[in-house]
């Protein structure tokens, strides 16, 4: 099973990137019955950033800061690890492949407070980490020039094949950090 989820999410890096613009939408989302019964909503982490989850199973993957006492590690300042709510719910950390080809990160430093992130699988989807107005660390996501910081992705899949499946949208949510209204940015890749 972990094999069979590793291969989709690798092809999923190589599937074409629609073009067109997206809009956002600052409402309210409507609620996705799927996501209401299956995934759970892990509990609050003071060094979370956001987390990930696939209509595969209710396994989600949590991307946090990476401090060492009270300082953010220069060479690899994000954590990417497993709460497997399909098995026990415990904590596992990403196989060499996962964080390879997959679920892991490539991070460059920019400056002392911001480090451009990107997925190892979807490297045209650039993420900021940078302290923000409240003084902590927190993701940004660029959409539309304007900047969200990103609380969750979730990916729909509806079928499809074991080389091509359907994914039916990718999810973005977050909140805009002038305002704090929830932001929902939904795309079909």
């Amino acid at each position: 099973m972990r094999l069979f989820i590793l291969l989709l999410s690798l092809f999923y890096s190589y599937l074409p990137v629609n073009k067109t613009p997206h809009k956002l939408i600052y409402k309210t989302p409507v609620t996705d019955p799927v996501q209401d019964d299956k995934f759970a909503v892990p509990s609050e982490n003071i060094g979370r950033l956001f987390y990930m989850q696939r209509t595969s199973n209710s396994n989600t993957l949590i991307y946090e800061l990476n401090a060492k006492n009270g300082q953010l590690d220069d060479e690899n300042p994000m954590h990417v690890y497993w709460l497997r709510y399909a098995e026990k719910g415990q904590k596992e950390e990403l196989n060499y492949i996962q964080r390879k080809f997959a679920y892991g990160l490539v991070t460059k430093k920019i400056n002392n407070d911001q480090y451009d992130v990107r997925f190892v699988s979807y490297k045209k989807f650039p993420l900021l980490l940078m302290k923000a107005n409240d003084g902590k660390y927190h993701i940004f996501a660029t959409i539309e020039q304007k900047q969200m910081m990103l609380n969750r992705i979730f990916v729909k899949i509806e079928g499809g094949s074991f080389w091509l499946p359907n994914i039916i949208y990718v999810e973005l949510k977050g909140t805009d950090p002038s305002t704090g209204r929830e932001i929902t940015h939904r795309f079909k890749p």
